[in-house]
Order: C-alpha cells, then structure tokens, then sequence
C-alpha cells in the first residue's frame, strides 16, 4: 500500500513540473492573426506546444479508511501472585484452660460471664428507662427549633433575594443617571457653544443677504426711475419655423419666436436668413468658450446658453454660445425632411462647411438616436464615414451616424457600455452622438489658440472642439454651429 501511494505522489509531481513553463513569453502557434505581439502570460495560461490539450484537474483520492489492522494491547500480568495465609487455629469454644496471647494470660469461664453481662444489663435497663421521657422531650425540642430554625432561613432568603433585587435597580438607575448627567454635561459643555457659533454664522450670513439683497433693490429702484427698455425686443412675425419665418417676410438675421406645435408653447431661436437664401434654425453654437457644454443629460434634453445678444443694434442680432434642446431638435426634424449645414473657423479665419441632405435626432425614447445622409462641403464627411486617417475597424468605431446620444451622466456609447471608466462623454468635454469615441467633436472643451496636447487635455484624450477630417485630433476650433431647415429642391 506505501509503495503504490509513493507511486503516486511521484508520478503527481512529475506531470506538475511539465507544466510550469506558463510564466515563458511564448507566442501561441493556434492564433486568430499573426500579429507579432507577445502573449500576456498574466491575462491567461496560453498553449506553448503543438499538439497541447488541455487536461482536466484529477480528482484527489480519499483518506485511508476502514477496519484497523490492529487489537487493543493486552494487559500485562502481575509479577507474583496472591499469597494464601494459613488459617490459624482458635482456642477451644466455652472458656479457656491454658494461657494464650490473643485471649489474655487468665481467661474466666463461660459462666461467670453470663452472670456479669445479666447484672449489666439489669443496670443498664434502668438508665434507659430513666432517660428516654428526657429523649422524648429534647426530641420534640428539636423538632421545634429546627422548624423554626427552617422558617428563619427561608425568610432570611426571601429578604435577601429581594434586596438584591433593589440593589440591581438600585444600580441600573445610577448607571442610566451617570450616562444622563454625562450627555447633558456634554451638550453644555460641547454641543450647545458649537451649534451657537454655527447659529451666529447663519446669521451673520444672513445679514450679509439682506444687506446685498437691499443693495439689489435700491439699484433696481434707481434704474427703474426712468422708463426701461427692452435689450431684444422680438420682431412681430412670427412662425413654425425660420423658414416659415422667412417666407412671412422675416429676412432679418435675428432672434425670432418660433412655436412648431400648437399644443406646445413657444420659445426664443436664432435665425439665419442670409447664409444660402436663409431660412436656418441654429441649434448649435460655438465662438467663444463662455458656456461650458459639459452638461447633464437633462440640461442637454431642455437646451441651455445664450440664445442671441444686442451688439448695439437694438435688437439680438448676433447669437450667443447655446444649445437649442434635444426636445425641440427632434420634435423640428421629425415633422418633415430636415437637412443640416455645419459651419466652421480655424484660429487663422479659414472656414469650411459640410451639409447633409438629410438630418433627423428620434425622440428621448430612442435616445435621440442620430441618422445622417447626402453628404456636401469641403470639411469631410465625419458623421457617416468616420476619421479618414483611420482604417478598418479603428475607423468604423468614430461613424456617428445611427449613434444614441451620450452624457457624462447617460452613457450610451459604444466603448464597453456599463463601465464607468470607459465613457466617452465623460473624457470627451460634452454631450455627443459617440461611437467609440469620435471623429467629430463639435461641444467638446474650448481651446484658445487651436492646437493643444494631450497633457493638457483633462483625461490625455482629444477633448477639443475638434473635426478630424479637416483639422485632425489635436486642433481645437475657434468656432463651429449646427443649422437646421426643412429641406425643399431648389429651382
């Protein structure tokens, strides 16, 4: 039995050292490409040689068990044995005749001691008679100081049982006083001054709003002594759109009311009425950094900016850094065919343009999934087709067309989805249709000067307002919009 478990302990370790060459930088002979790179030996345990197969774990052998091969040991016997004693021969029965060592020297008859235990015993009859009404009485004695002896007892232990009871409450309602007086000495001594000095600084801040609201107030009053004037007044035409705008005779560059729904109220828009024979809705606008477009997903759903200021002219004329809403984007582009025109600036003035036939964002539902078609312009077709310095795969995953939209709170792209650490909104600087990332990045981080380095991107990644196919990743725009109108076959 030993030699067949050595056996196989032997053949155990042996199978074990012929495979411990995991830790080797082999590269695998059955791999998808023939890329050259080393395999991680970290990441798993690759196979190093042709014709390995992978051997299951053997199951481990149970404990030795069963019937012992052995008794229990048997005593040991004693060394010698019990020794018998002679029985030793008494005297004859009925008085002794001769001396002997066990009886005394002289040993009287039977006779005369019959007569002397009968004189004894008369004697001795009289003692008890004499003595047992004294046994009796101590008796009853006994029995009556023991009851009572009993009933002191059992009162002394009722006492007692109930003074430790006392005690114990006694001890409980010290204790419960003792943590009482502790707490009340510490909310005093501690609490009590601490809130108080809290108290006094809300107080103190308090005043501080008072005083500064007052101060509002009495400029308020001051300026409302004269009649005010309204900074943008809006122009009294009015339609569902800017080209509805247009056609009613709106051919100023201005902000306009528009209300595209009769059951939805209206809001303020920028339109462009000169650029291609006007009729453009700026939904997007970048020119100077002064709105961060790092946004939520709701601020991106409501829309957020300046939507256009006076310039001195009277009226809002020049459109500020905004983002229209992705509400009323997609409520603009799903009533009818809707085409788009993206305009950008470098830092040295040069301006490029693309346009795109057909533009429509789905509602919230779908996650204003982006869908693009008929490309024109001179920027590069980034949206369908990706970043032309990519290939393959690398290039596919910067298309944006057919995208959901993405926030650093909402992440929708297609870079690992679920993983916190892998979203392309959060690294990128603003809400976008991202794919994996992207190759057009229009509310990225504003860069003053265009070009920018990855140490000075907040994660190491191209976060610019950047549009690859024109600019590459690591130029920044000076300005770029996004303009929308139905779209209609010119004449």
């Amino acid at each position: 039995m030993k030699t067949l478990l050595l056996l196989y302990l032997c053949a155990s370790v042996a199978w074990g050292q012929g495979n411990l060459d995991y830790d080797e930088d082999v590269e695998p002979t059955n791999t998808p490409a023939d890329t050259g790179a080393p395999v991680d030996a970290r990441g798993h345990r690759p196979i190093m040689k042709a014709g390995d197969t992978y051997i299951p774990s053997r199951p481990t052998p149970p404990p030795v068990g069963g019937a012992s091969r052995y008794r229990g040991r048997p005593t040991s016997a004693p060394v010698g044995g019990p020794q018998r004693q002679e029985k030793v021969e008494q005297p004859e029965d009925g008085g002794c005749t001769h001396a002997s060592e066990e009886m005394g020297v002289l040993c009287p008859t039977g006779c005369e001691l019959k007569t002397t235990l009968l004189k004894q015993e008369r004697n001795t009859k009289m003692s008890i008679s004499e003595l047992r009404p004294q046994v009796d009485d101590l008796s009853r004695s006994s029995n009556n100081i023991f009851n009572y002896v009993n009933r002191m007892s059992n009162s002394l232990r009722e006492r007692q049982k109930v003074i430790n009871d006392n005690s114990r409450v006694v001890s409980q309602y010290t204790d419960q006083v003792e943590e009482q007086h502790a707490y009340i000495k510490e909310t005093v001594d501690t609490v009590f001054p601490s809130t108080i000095r809290v108290l006094n600084g809300i107080l103190d801040k308090i005043k501080e709003k008072i005083q500064r609201l007052e101060k509002a107030i009495q400029t308020q009053k001051d300026d409302c002594k004269e009649p005010c004037k309204t900074k943008c007044p809006i122009p009294v035409v009015s339609g569902k759109e800017c080209e509805d705008i247009y056609r009613r005779g709106g051919k100023e560059s201005q902000m306009y009311l528009v209300q595209p729904d009769a059951t939805s109220p209206p809001y303020k828009v920028f339109c462009d009425q000169t650029t291609q024979n006007g009729g453009w809705l700026l939904i997007q606008n970048r020119l100077d950094g002064s709105v961060d477009f790092g946004r939520r997903w709701d601020e991106y759903r409501r829309g957020f900016g300046n939507t256009a200021f006076d310039t001195g002219k009277g009226y809002c004329n020049t459109p500020g850094e905004h983002w229209l809403g992705n509400d009323r984007i997609s409520q603009l582009t799903k009533t009818g065919p809707t085409e788009v025109l993206i305009e950008m600036q470098d830092w040295t003035g040069a301006k490029v343009h693309a346009q795109y036939r057909q533009f429509t964002v789905q509602s919230e539902v779908t996650s204003y999934v982006l869908a693009v078609d008929g490309y024109s312009g001179n920027a590069g077709n980034t949206l369908l087709e990706g970043a032309s310095q990519l290939f393959g795969v690398n290039r596919t995953m910067t298309i944006h067309n057919g995208m959901m939209f993405s926030t650093y709170d909402r992440d929708n792209d297609k870079w690992i989805p679920g993983d916190p650490s892998k979203q392309c909104s959060r690294e990128d600087g603003g809400g976008w249709w991202y794919n994996r990332c992207h190759s057009a990045n229009p509310n990225g981080r504003y860069y003053i000067g265009g070009a920018y380095t990855r140490q000075m991107a907040k994660h190491g990644t191209d976060d610019g307002i950047v549009w690859m196919n024109w600019k590459g990743s690591w130029y920044s725009l000076k300005a770029i919009s996004m303009k929308i109108r139905p779209y209609f076959a010119s004449s």
